[in-house]
């Protein structure tokens, strides 16, 4: 299965990890990583988590049929989208459809005390 590790992670954490990897030519897999908790749940909510969760191991779709398979309003979905982009979960392809070309999801961050 291919699977994407969305968390938090400072610069120094994804230079590391970048180092790391071509250090050893062995790949670290796939990652997003946000500055924060709060940026990370500002960026996936609940309507789109939707949009991820009807689109994971899919393959590319129009706007409207992630709309479709989500039963919500093509304007709204493309609003979502369009922020999903922007942050590199979702992406275009070629001919202008929206794939997430992974099968699952796996969310870690770590909450500490203050």
């Amino acid at each position: 299965m291919n699977t994407v590790m969305l968390g938090v992670a400072s610069r120094e954490e994804i230079s590391r990890r970048f180092i790391r990897a071509m250090e050893t030519g062995e790949p670290e897999g796939a990652f997003i990583s946000f500055e924060s908790p709060a940026l990370l749940w500002k960026m996936l909510t609940p309507k789109r988590w939707d949009i991820l969760k009807s689109m994971a191991g899919v393959g590319p779709v129009s706007i409207r049929e992630a709309a479709r398979r989500i039963e919500r309003d093509v304007k709204a979905v493309h609003g979502d989208i369009q922020a999903l982009l922007g942050c590199g979960i979702l992406s275009k392809t070629d001919d202008g459809l929206i794939v997430f070309p992974f099968d699952r999801v796996h969310v870690d961050f770590m909450l500490e005390a203050a």
